[in-house]
């Protein structure tokens, strides 16, 4: 494996270990000031699953997508390098570094990636049209560009999207590989508008975006993904360190195969 991940930090970063105490107050503080919207709480929104769906749904509220950690390899400026500010970060396709990166094209299952943003307030039936949504994932080798030893020099599997009056937005990329200690998954942060995501400042969600283990152990049977096997085997959902609180919320709808490649589909109430 190449690099550093979220439970092996990086020398100029604390990692997961960091990140886990901070999230920890942060759950707590959205905890007490949504406390009066418990009853409300229940609802599953459109592209999720869930195990055990609430009929207590409200239209006058839903709750939030879970706060997560960004790990230490962001890219947004928190942990070395700003990746945002730079020409090119607004596109779609992300399986391409661009600027004055490298180059390199990351190999791999395709994978598209719709998040559509809701709002959260208003049973997460009115789309949140205009706010913009970065995401970035590990490669198949599960190392990140900007941060991994081999891919400093890349940057690709990084990129920024408006949403659409329907509130969603749209990335084309590559399924990622499984590393040691972490369960598959996208990182992902919504701003309240592009010029706040361009500028990176005013970060409204952080959250991670999980895989069903039936595609992982899919995609993970195709050339290129030998060490996902075998660091897959190790995991759970249940067990990992971000989702094991519950994921229901954050697991995305899947459809495709290999051959052709797959979508994953998220609603992200904000």
């Amino acid at each position: 494996m190449n690099g550093r991940h979220d439970e092996d930090p990086p020398e100029h970063g604390g990692g997961l270990s960091h990140d886990l105490p901070v999230l920890a107050r942060r759950r707590m503080i959205r905890l007490m000031a949504g406390a009066s919207l418990l009853p409300l709480v229940g609802c599953t929104p459109e592209g999720t699953t869930s195990a055990s769906p609430s009929s207590s749904a409200s239209s006058a509220g839903c709750a939030e997508i879970p706060e997560e950690t960004a790990g230490p390899f962001p890219g947004d400026g928190s942990n070395g390098v700003n990746l945002l500010k730079e020409s090119g970060v607004v596109r779609s396709d992300i399986t391409r570094s661009f600027g004055d990166s490298a180059g390199g094209t990351a190999e791999g299952v395709p994978l598209t990636i719709t998040l559509t943003v809701v709002d959260a307030a208003s049973g997460c039936g009115t789309p949140k049209r205009g706010a913009a949504v970065y995401v970035w994932h590990c490669d198949r080798e599960g190392a990140y560009s900007l941060y991994s030893e081999g891919v400093t020099g890349e940057n690709y599997l990084r990129g920024v999207q408006e949403t659409d009056e329907k509130g969603r937005v749209t990335f084309t990329s590559i399924f990622p590989g499984c590393y040691p200690g972490r369960w598959p998954h996208v990182h992902f942060e919504v701003y309240g508008s592009l010029a706040d995501a361009t500028a990176a400042t005013s970060i409204t969600n952080t959250s991670q975006l999980a895989f069903p283990e039936d595609v992982c152990d899919a995609v993970y049977a195709a050339d290129g993904y030998g060490d996902s096997v075998r660091n897959l085997s190790s995991l759970s959902l249940e067990d990992d360190g971000i989702f094991s609180d519950g994921h229901d919320r954050q697991l995305a709808a899947m459809t495709g195969g290999t051959a052709d490649g797959y979508t994953a589909a998220l609603t992200v109430p904000v």
